[in-house]
């Protein structure tokens, strides 16, 4: 590529070249500021090792020493990445004694750490490894490897991991939604399903804010115990938690109320209608959903109780499944009732944290298998923090959402 210099006849034939095809002009100005970066930077690598030495190239040494004095030794090629430049050919200078470590550039860094920073949002904000490296060509000329974005992401779990086990002393949780999630997970070789456990805390102001991401058994009580007393450790105000909203998983609601003495248990309602409906024939799921409707949408706890008699008159004779199965846990489903009117919709489901594992599972949709433990946190925590923001303007009882009965029979 040509460049433009004093000299009027070239200048005039380098124009025409460009307005053959302007973009050779931007190719021009990359070439331009490539060079211009190397030249500076090796400039720079040279006095840093004259600074190193004591002396400037040529120089002579009149120190007086019986010590063998260090001297320059040629120099090696180091491509260096840079943001909005590209990759560098770099000019690294070196000594006769190896003791020379240049502070500019690390002797294995290989980016600017503003690019870095920038890989790492790409990664976590959605993009795939595979699709950062076809970005990455056609931005700066050099194609970023799935294993060089793990290793730069790799100073991101420190910071994440601090949050994700940070204090809750200044935390004065009153509600709680309780859940897990499953994801595929490379574990010593081996592509598992593994869960993560949730937990989600609404505060006295009515704010949610993510107590719990958790790797574990769902279905283990023992496991959820463990859970409670970390959160304990963590100085949570046990006291102060009075509901905890979660789906039946096996011990759960015993360990919960062993572990929060003072804190009711709700069920979701979604998941119990769910169990039910699966109980009853296809062609009279919407007849049985309407019935249920009438229970969990009462206007109060009598008229819900009352509404439960019917259904369970109705259909104790046709389908005697579904009533156990709505009977069994019925006091669980009404205790809403306990709490403002103004919170029923969001404490009687646990939407709130489906929603969050919708959101979990399209983040990391693109990556299809997640690394292991450590990856599903950064990536986990980081979509956790970005909701917390939007929370911020979304206290629970001040929103409304699509009737949970609906959604099961539009589905069905």
């Amino acid at each position: 590529m040509k460049t433009i210099t004093g000299n009027l006849p070239e200048t005039k034939e380098l124009f025409k070249e460009i307005m053959l095809c302007p973009e050779t002009m931007f190719d021009l100005l990359d070439v331009d500021m490539k060079a211009i970066a190397e030249r500076s930077i090796s400039e720079l690598l040279k006095l840093e090792l004259s600074a190193f030495l004591g002396r400037n190239k040529y120089e002579r040494d009149y120190a007086v020493s019986k010590e063998p004095r260090n001297y320059r030794n040629g120099n090696y090629q180091k491509k260096f990445t840079v943001k909005k430049i590209g990759e560098l050919d770099l000019k690294v200078p070196r000594d006769r004694n190896g003791e020379f470590s240049s502070g500019l550039i690390k002797k294995y860094q290989r980016y600017d750490k503003r690019l870095e920073k920038d890989i790492s949002l790409m990664f976590l904000s959605g993009l795939s490894t595979r699709g950062i490296g076809l970005i990455s060509q056609s931005l700066i000329g050099r194609k970023i490897s799935a294993g060089e974005v793990s290793s730069i992401n790799k100073e991101l779990l420190s910071g994440m991991e601090l949050w994700r086990t940070r204090s809750l002393e200044n935390y004065r949780i009153k509600y709680m939604y309780v859940d897990g999630v499953n994801f595929h997970m490379r574990s010593d070789r081996r592509i598992e399903l593994i869960p993560m456990l949730v937990v989600i805390g609404v505060t006295d102001e009515n704010k949610k804010v993510f107590l719990v991401i958790q790797q574990g058994q769902k279905d283990s009580a023992s496991t959820w115990r463990e859970v409670f007393k970390d959160m304990k450790q963590r100085k949570l105000d046990v006291g102060n938690v009075t509901l905890g909203i979660m789906d039946g998983l096996p011990g759960l609601m015993t360990v919960f109320r062993e572990e929060f003495p003072n804190a009711k248990v709700q069920r979701c309602q979604f998941h119990v209608a769910s169990n039910v409906l699966s109980k009853v024939p296809h062609g009279q799921k919407k007849k049985v959903a309407d019935s249920l409707r009438d229970v969990f949408y009462a206007p109060s706890r009598k008229v819900a109780r009352a509404a439960f008699e019917v259904f369970a008159q109705n259909y104790e004779q046709q389908m005697p499944s579904a009533v156990k199965c709505l009977s069994n846990v019925i006091d669980e489903c009404l205790t809403f009732y306990s709490f403002p009117s103004e919170e029923w919709i969001s404490i009687r489901t646990t939407n709130v944290i489906e929603r969050v594992n919708k959101e979990f599972k399209r983040r990391t949709k693109p990556m299809e298998i997640l690394a292991g433990e450590a990856s599903a946190y950064r990536l986990l925590c980081f979509v956790a923090l970005k909701m917390e923001i939007a929370w911020k303007t979304s206290p629970i009882g001040k929103y409304c959402e699509l009737n949970g009965l609906d959604k099961f029979t539009q589905t069905a």
